[in-house]
């Protein structure tokens, strides 16, 4: 195993990746928003995910306030729930969803559909159906089958507002299974090879189809500003060949997400500020070249609204000594959490519920499954007198942990707890053996 050492902080910098909300009541404990963790986990069980209502509400205020101008989509594929459907519409953001599952869970919680936005590279039937019955604002083209079959189903009456997803040949990303502003990869359509201005061409020719904008996403895990300037770039240069071809002056570009998050102390995060400047500097001065009305900018944040603001609880099981090698298994793993084994993602798990004196050790936190893979959190420090029995908390694990949750072992997925103002109550129920054994219809 090849050592990787953690980015050295000083103590007051230890918790500079939780919630703001986070305390230290006692010696060796923890508490968010008021509520000690050892606490949730003596109530809720273990694992356990916990969300801190206030981090997710402030961080969708600090998104509007860097662009008041732009529209501010929720990502629903970070994390959805019906309280996180709830907290995106009283904020003032709209929803970005890719299946009619998230769609109608939104919907049917009282999200507004109009100031929703379906995306997917390759939409079911399903999908479009639920987008065109439950009246969508806008749906992102990511394939140019999707054209005629939207048309057909639409109508010769009807009429929906339409977004093409384009690659602009950019690379960004914290890894590469997670960049997809290139034109090795699945989403969207090329402008090296003419395929976008084809489909582009084709939409303009459907009168059931309103054609508003362009879309582009980089990425995820981006922590550089200058990837979206890039994109800018593209896509107003693409915007006004548009415009010299067609005559067509489209009103809205959609620059995506893929904001990068810190999941370790000292790890770089973007600069949200400096991004909203920037980006409302680059598209203005790209436009008046380009002799373009500036169209109004969408972004579409998910991680770095809901990401920090979540914490992952364990109960550790076992203890094992390995040669050099100390590994800590806790009660969840990859079932739970399988981004350390997709994308190499590193975490910082930290012991509660007791003091310890012991000097730390180098530790590897693994799962319980059948799994050489399942490790949660490789050569990281925790005190050397971990044992059976012990609570560990994993900041930063607010995003693509429930969504990508699976039944491996059948385990059955965690709870998600909402804590806030000092006040902790249960947003969605643990997943029991009899959820399991309903499912299973074969006998």
């Amino acid at each position: 195993m090849t050592t990787v050492h953690e980015p050295a902080v000083g103590a007051a910098d230890a918790l500079s990746v939780w919630p703001a909300s986070t305390s230290e009541p006692r010696t060796g404990d923890l508490a968010v928003a008021g509520v000690p963790l050892a606490e949730l986990a003596d109530r809720f069980g273990t694992p356990a995910y916990v969300l801190d209502e206030g981090e997710v509400r402030d961080r969708c205020r600090t998104y509007r306030d860097a662009f008041p101008d732009a529209e501010v989509l929720y990502a629903a594929k970070a994390f959805l729930c019906r309280a996180m459907v709830h907290w995106t519409e009283e904020e003032g953001l709209g929803l970005d969803v890719c299946s009619a599952g998230e769609l109608e869970l939104a919907v049917t919680t009282g999200f507004p559909p109009e100031r929703i936005v379906l995306h997917g590279n390759a939409k079911s039937p399903r999908d479009l159906d639920a987008a065109l019955r439950l009246g969508v604002g806008r749906i992102v083209i990511d394939s140019p089958s999707e054209i005629a079959r939207l048309a057909a189903a639409v109508g010769p009456g009807g009429r929906q507002k339409v977004m093409v997803r384009v690659v602009p040949g950019i690379s960004a990303g914290g890894h590469e299974k997670i960049r997809t502003g290139t034109d090795d990869q699945k989403f969207g359509l090329s402008i090296s090879d003419g395929y976008a201005q084809h489909a582009i061409a084709r939409i303009l020719d459907q009168p059931q189809l309103q054609l508003t904008g362009l879309h582009c996403h980089l990425g995820s895990q981006i922590t550089s500003v200058k990837p979206y300037l890039a994109a800018v770039r593209r896509m107003v240069g693409l915007m006004a060949r548009l415009h010299q071809q067609h005559g067509v002056v489209l009103p809205e570009l959609d620059l995506g997400g893929g904001h990068g998050i810190a999941y370790r102390p000292g790890e770089a995060a973007l600069d949200l500020t400096a991004l909203a400047r920037r980006v409302r500097t680059e598209l203005a001065g790209a436009c008046a070249t380009a002799g373009l009305p500036v169209p109004r900018l969408i972004i579409e944040p998910g991680r770095a609204v809901v990401g920090p603001a979540g914490i992952a609880l364990y109960r550790v099981l076992a203890v094992k000594r390995s040669g050099p090698h100390t590994y800590v298994a806790v009660d969840g793993g990859m079932s739970d959490n399988p981004r350390p084994a997709l994308y190499g993602v590193r975490y910082a798990p930290r012991l509660i519920g007791r003091h310890s004196t012991a000097e730390p050790a180098r530790t590897t936190v693994v799962g319980r499954h059948c799994e050489a893979g399942d490790i949660l959190a490789a050569d990281v420090e925790l005190p050397a007198d971990v044992r059976p029995g012990d609570l560990l908390a994993v900041p930063v694990a607010g995003a693509y942990h429930l969504s990508m949750a699976s039944g491996y072992n059948l385990v059955g997925r965690p709870p998600v707890v909402a804590v806030h103002q000092g006040q902790a109550r249960l947003l969605v129920r643990r997943e029991s053996m009899d959820d399991i054994r309903r499912r299973d219809v074969g006998l």
